[in-house]
């Protein structure tokens, strides 16, 4: 469904201010079941109805990721990225492990977000919120809002290893 820009507008605050409230009331979010760094949104093109979530996520004990929602795209999934054949391929995934200390990153190429049928462009400057959802090691499920900036291209740094001298 597509509405226009001001109601969407609207309906995104919405949605962001019911996240917070809950969080802010939940004792659960007292301490966060995950940080998340490097959150960025890709840029998308004339045309285009689908766009890319990238993160690195750090989970305080083990959990797993099992999809993400956000008011700027009616659809959400987590997707991977791979090479089959000489022939890139993506495809939906159920889950990915979060092990307890360990940043897991989302990128291009790799395991990503995927936000379909977008209720409007993404403009490179805007910021989108999504919700992660988790799952813990004993099946509850837990959610975690993220702010994530648009950008047309990967952050420079962002996902690089520290680079280490040839001996």
């Amino acid at each position: 469904m597509n509405l226009p820009a001001p109601l969407q507008a609207l309906r995104n605050a919405a949605v962001y201010l019911g996240a917070v409230v809950a969080a802010s009331s939940s004792p659960v979010w007292a301490q966060a079941p995950v940080h998340v760094e490097q959150a960025w949104a890709r840029a998308s093109v004339a045309g285009q109805t689908n766009s890319g979530g990238f993160l690195q996520i750090t989970a305080q004990a083990p959990m797993r990721l099992v999809g993400a929602s956000t008011p700027a795209a009616q659809h959400s999934e987590l997707h991977e990225m791979r090479v089959e054949d000489d022939v890139m391929r993506m495809r939906p995934v159920d889950s990915l492990e979060l092990p307890a200390g360990q940043a897991v990153a989302l990128k291009p190429g790799g395991h990503h977000l995927m936000f379909m049928q977008l209720f409007e462009p993404l403009q490179e400057g805007n910021t989108i919120y999504v919700t992660l959802k988790l799952q813990d090691a004993q099946g509850q499920p837990h959610e975690h809002t993220v702010q994530m900036p648009v950008q047309r291209f990967t952050p420079k740094d962002a996902f690089h290893a520290p680079k280490h001298d040839a001996q």
